[in-house]
């Protein structure tokens, strides 16, 4: 006889510039899927974040384009572009509203970083939003994770890695080798991007 439970879809998502995509963003990426067994990861690239503005100079098909060459030959990850379909600030309550309508049989995790852990009381429409989603937290030097609100934490290993860095290094002609795959390397240098 056929079970009439149908498991849900869970998959967890991973929002940011990724201004550009970094080794620090697939290895957490990495790290949440197997720690908590999820069917994907979605690398969910903003419009325009509400805590900050961005001045890099790239176009939004140079960062989908450097995510696809980050993710390229993973199964399990997957970008998610229904941010960058909205103009104006980009507030997580209205898409993960957005997309719980589109896919009510998934289940999602939202995974920030330590920073965004402590800045977690200041997000618009924070209580509504821990009813929607499962918040992952994930450690970053110099941060504490503790928030009131519900957040599962996994241990990743420590990268202080940041897409600001990267760009500050490509302004001064310092090498990016390592920090980032060596395909959004070669793309960043054939297109020009971060130079002073």
């Amino acid at each position: 006889m056929r079970s009439l439970f149908i498991e849900k879809k869970r998959i967890g998502i991973l929002g940011g510039t990724f201004d550009p995509p970094h080794l620090g963003h697939l290895i957490i990426a990495n790290e949440v899927l197997h720690a908590l067994d999820l069917d994907q990861i979605a690398f969910m690239p903003n419009q325009e974040p509400p805590h900050k503005t961005r001045t890099s100079g790239t176009t939004e098909s140079d960062r989908i384009r450097m995510l696809e060459l980050a993710i390229k030959g993973n199964p399990f990850f997957m970008i998610e572009r229904i941010e960058l379909a909205r103009q104006g600030k980009s507030y997580s309550l209205d898409t993960m509203i957005k997309l719980k309508e589109a896919n009510p049989e998934v289940e999602y995790y939202f995974i920030i970083g330590a920073d965004m852990v402590e800045y977690l009381p200041k997000w618009h429409g924070i209580d509504q939003l821990v009813q929607l989603v499962q918040f992952i937290g994930v450690n970053r030097p110099n941060y504490l994770l503790d928030s009131p609100y519900p957040v599962r934490y996994i241990d990743v290993p420590q990268m202080d890695i940041s897409s600001t860095m990267i760009r500050e290094k490509r302004k001064k002609s310092i090498s990016i080798k390592y920090l980032l795959p060596d395909n959004v390397i070669q793309y960043i240098e054939e297109n020009g991007l971060y130079e002073s």
